[in-house]
């Protein structure tokens, strides 16, 4: 041997026991069957995810739906409180319309009552004084009563506003007092002539005794 010479390691195949034989197909369908168990897990976890996913979703859709059938509900209800309270007002202001239209129609009532009431009071009066100048011939009597009635104004008071109504009150309380003032003024004729037939009636007396007629002073 050379003393420079150096020994190479040459690596060896193993040694296979004696009667044992190495089954290369068992070993690739072991591997094949850990990968097709492998991917049928993660196709069941697939699933799985997916069908927790779509419970998730149904879920979700019926809880929405839900949702929204509250919502349409309490839109119903404010829709039929507020229907009601519509038709309260309505109720509320037709009541008051119709309070105000028979406090309006009581009050022109009263007012044509009582305008009736000052003409037929007035007219009553009037032949009142009439009946108790019962000396007067009938003719001059009817002769008075055209004149009244040609005196006497219609009322025709149904047509008018308040603010009408009011002009004729004091349309007529004016013709009241032209009336009174040719009551007036009438009395005071009838006083002189009175006196004029009692100094009439006193002459002729006088000169039944020779007592000459006095001269009459007008003013």
């Amino acid at each position: 041997h050379n003393e420079h010479e150096v020994d190479v390691f040459l690596p060896t195949a193993p040694k296979i026991p004696d009667g044992e034989k190495v089954d290369f197909d068992d070993i690739q369908k072991k591997r094949q069957n850990k990968d097709l168990m492998e991917l049928q897990g993660l196709i069941d976890a697939h699933f799985e995810c997916r069908k927790k996913e779509e419970e998730e979703l149904i879920a979700l859709k019926e809880r929405i739906e839900k949702r929204r059938a509250e919502r349409a509900d309490q839109q119903r209800v404010r829709a039929e409180k507020e229907k009601e309270r519509q038709a309260r007002r309505e109720e509320e202001r037709r009541m008051k319309e119709e309070a105000d239209a028979k406090k309006k129609s009581d009050e022109e009532a009263k007012k044509k009552s009582a305008l009736s009431s000052m003409g037929s009071n007035y007219s009553s009066h009037l032949q009142r004084a009439d009946q108790k100048r019962g000396g007067k011939k009938e003719t001059e009597r009817e002769k008075k009563k055209k004149i009244l009635a040609a005196r006497r104004k219609p009322l025709n008071i149904d047509h008018l506003s308040e603010d009408k109504l009011k002009d004729k009150i004091n349309e007529l309380n004016e013709w009241m007092r032209q009336l009174e003032s040719e009551k007036f003024d009438h009395m005071e004729k009838l006083k002189l002539q009175k006196y004029e037939v009692r100094l009439a009636t006193k002459e002729q007396k006088l000169r039944k005794f020779g007592v000459p007629r006095r001269k009459r002073t007008h003013h």
